[in-house]
């Protein structure tokens, strides 16, 4: 073996054991003394290509795993196709996470994958604790060595490790927290598995300030220091600190649920008296907090927006005011079309919203118009009313969403949010909000009073549009595009359905957003097609729980 560790073999199973550290494997093919790692030739000097042969696979995974688990860096980034990444990453296995014994054992090849378990001892401060997990590694076939070699992710080493992370096991940065939400109910990763980003964010910004000390972990570390710790693994436990939050762990649970059905789906609750989050929940649960810090284009629920700039710049006068809807128009040389091409005979603003006619959109606006609106007006009116583009400061890290100036073609497909247009299901659920409420309130997931940070505020909605607005949500949560997925809704109701076409992907992106009550939210499933298909259940089900 390469590594140099001592071999024995009992039976069917061998154990490399070097420094102390053991590895495990099942099965061994080819031969254990004379493999070389870089793969078998047809003969003399010829350099081998293809896939990797099963041969190949087990004795390189193998080999690689021993020196790995021997603490053989080097050794094991040498049997990897980028070393210069993988030597520091596994020396800081070692001398960063602080792991001072490893046993890992491989599972049975699945094609050019190895699966495998890791049972670690982490020692830091005298202190040591067992860690144990899985993970798996892929073999390809080098591109200018044509040896078979281990492809380098950081993800071989710990699956929760990306670029730009890494292990490290020292005092925690923050006390740990126990957050609540406003009942006084306590939030865990374990009960709502969403909250996890959330809470790890809450803990490293005002752990200090909710009165707890700090332990001992092995954490998930960011080198550049752009997103907070997540543990893995506890030595010392510190004392917690209480937190209180603006959740509902009710409507969390619902939120939960309700996007669990899908493999890429966000959902976000607000309060809209108060613009506080009652609940935040995405699918992965374990990943990027894609419902407050993502960033797409939202499909026709933007047009709540645009109906806003169009009242607000006099292009229609209330929900009666009559408008066009053609089956297509045409904005300085590019046709844009209704789903399906459908047409409206001389309908209401409110019928046209109600089943989501994108060219009454355009053909209101269109270029050369007497009333001709700049490309900055969308974005005036979004910012101006809806607060988008403010710098939310909700206590974590939020992404806020952008209407930037458009030119061209783009100023038509911004109107039915399209173009380069980005929201997230935290920015929508707003929107929703604001209407419902008749003034934005910016979202909050902890009360600004606790660091004293300023809240974005943005100028209060007239009446009469606030009315308009409620009017035509009302309608198409009654008869329009969202009323199959708010029929199960009770009370005061409104709603807005959008599909936005990403490139590339075969099916629209699914987004709604409605409120009922005091209670708004809004969601986005990836793929899902048509907004009142996949995002509309799942909005109905959060508000639900009100």
């Amino acid at each position: 073996m390469r590594s140099g560790a001592k071999v024995a073999v009992v039976g069917s199973v061998f154990l490399v054991v070097a420094s102390g550290v053991g590895y495990g494997g099942y099965q061994l093919i080819g031969d254990m003394t004379g493999g070389n790692g870089a793969g078998s030739t047809s003969g003399e000097g010829k350099r081998p290509t293809g896939p990797p042969s099963p041969e190949e696979i087990s004795e390189t995974s193998r080999d690689f795993l021993a020196a790995w688990a021997g603490g053989d860096a080097a050794g094991a980034a040498r049997l990897t196709n980028d070393a210069v990444r993988a030597e520091p990453s596994l020396t800081g296995y070692r001398s960063e996470a602080g792991v001072t014994k490893a046993v890992i054992t491989p599972g049975p090849p699945l094609g050019t994958k190895v699966p495998f378990t890791v049972k670690a001892t982490v020692t830091f401060g005298g202190q040591s604790k067992l860690w144990t997990y899985a993970s798996e590694l892929t073999v390809v076939r080098g591109l200018t060595t044509g040896r078979a070699l281990v492809d380098w992710k950081p993800a071989v080493m710990h699956p929760m490790l990306t670029a730009g992370t890494t292990l490290k096991t020292s005092g925690a940065s923050a006390p740990p927290i126990k957050a609540v939400d406003r009942d006084g109910r306590e939030l865990t990763k374990e009960k709502y598995p969403s909250l996890g980003p959330v809470l790890d964010a809450l803990r490293a910004k005002y752990g200090q300030a909710a009165g707890g000390t700090a332990g001992t972990e092995l954490v998930v570390a960011s080198t550049e220091g752009k997103v907070p710790d997540r543990p893995l693994l506890t030595l010392a436990p510190g004392t917690e600190g209480r937190l209180a939050t603006t959740l509902d762990a009710t409507v969390q649970a619902a939120a939960e649920a309700a996007v669990s059905r899908y493999s890429q789906a966000s959902v976000v609750a607000i309060r809209p008296s108060t613009g506080e989050i009652l609940a935040v929940a995405n699918k992965p649960a374990d990943g990027y907090n894609t419902a407050m810090l993502g960033g797409q284009a939202p499909g026709s629920t933007m047009k709540i927006v645009s109906a806003a700039m169009m009242l607000d710049n006099g292009l229609v006068q209330g929900p009666g005011s009559r408008v066009e809807c053609p089956a297509t128009v045409t904005w300085m040389g590019r046709t844009i079309q209704n789903l399906d091409r459908f047409s409206l005979t001389n309908p209401t603003f409110e019928q046209s919203f109600a089943r989501s006619c994108n060219t009454t959109f355009i053909k209101a606006v269109k270029p050369l118009d007497e009333k001709d609106l700049s490309g900055t007006a969308l974005g005036e009116t979004a910012r101006k009313y809806f607060g988008l583009g403010l710098d939310w400061q909700t206590g974590v890290v939020s992404a806020d969403g952008k209407v930037p100036e458009s030119s061209g073609p783009e100023t038509a497909a911004s109107y039915i949010g399209q173009g380069r247009i980005t929201m997230n299901a935290l920015n929508m659920a707003s929107v929703s909000a604001t209407v419902k409420n008749g003034g934005f309130k910016q979202p909050v997931i902890v009360p600004p009073a606790l660091d004293g940070r300023e809240i974005a505020r943005a100028q209060p909605m007239p009446g009469s549009m606030a009315d308009t607005l409620r009017s035509l949500m009302r309608a198409s949560a009654a008869y329009g595009t969202g009323q199959e997925a708010m029929s199960s809704v009770s009370g005061d109701k409104g709603a807005k359905t959008g599909s936005a076409e990403v490139d590339g992907q075969g099916s629209s992106n699914s987004w709604f957003t409605g409120y009922a009550g005091d209670l708004a939210a809004a969601a986005v499933v990836q793929a899902g097609g048509h907004g009142g298909d996949a995002a509309g259940p799942v909005v109905a089900k959060v508000l639900r729980a009100r």
